[in-house]
């Protein structure tokens, strides 16, 4: 059972394909210092020689999974959509679940392997979603700013 947000002030809009790409800007920094660290340790438990191959690859992808999932479930955002204030939701406004992190995760990367046209989709879309939004069966909304 997916938990529901806890109320705001004000309706949540559907974020912008601009503010989605730059969330994603910031997380892929995020995803990028894991994949190092990742790197690191590996190269150590590998006498100083570079690690590479499927067993290294396939835990890279599973780290990376990791990360967004964990943050999309428990949180409903990543740190980059913190930053923009984004948030993941299901479409009646609850926390997202596994199943759709992992569609929604899947997809993305079908839209990017797609020259970007899961994300362009979202132009003509009539819902203003994206393939992984649609497939997931989640939005990605604006959060109000604070008040002070």
């Amino acid at each position: 059972m997916n938990r529901p947000f806890p109320e705001l002030d004000g309706e949540l809009t559907q974020a912008t394909l601009l503010r989605r790409l730059a969330a994603m800007v910031y997380d892929s920094l995020l995803v990028l210092a894991i994949w190092m660290c990742t790197g690191f340790v590996a190269v150590g438990l590998n006498d100083g020689e570079s690690v590479s191959g499927p067993l290294f690859q396939s835990t890279l992808f599973l780290l990376t999974f990791a990360f967004f999932a964990y943050f999309w479930i428990r949180l409903g955002q990543t740190l980059g959509m913190q930053a923009w204030r984004l948030r993941i939701q299901t479409l009646d406004g609850k926390h997202i679940n596994l199943k759709q992190a992992l569609l929604r995760f899947m997809m993305a990367i079908a839209s990017f392997a797609c020259l970007g046209l899961g994300f362009i989709w979202m132009l003509f879309s009539a819902e203003k979603a994206t393939w992984h939004d649609s497939f997931s069966e989640t939005q990605i909304v604006v959060l109000p700013k604070q008040k002070k």
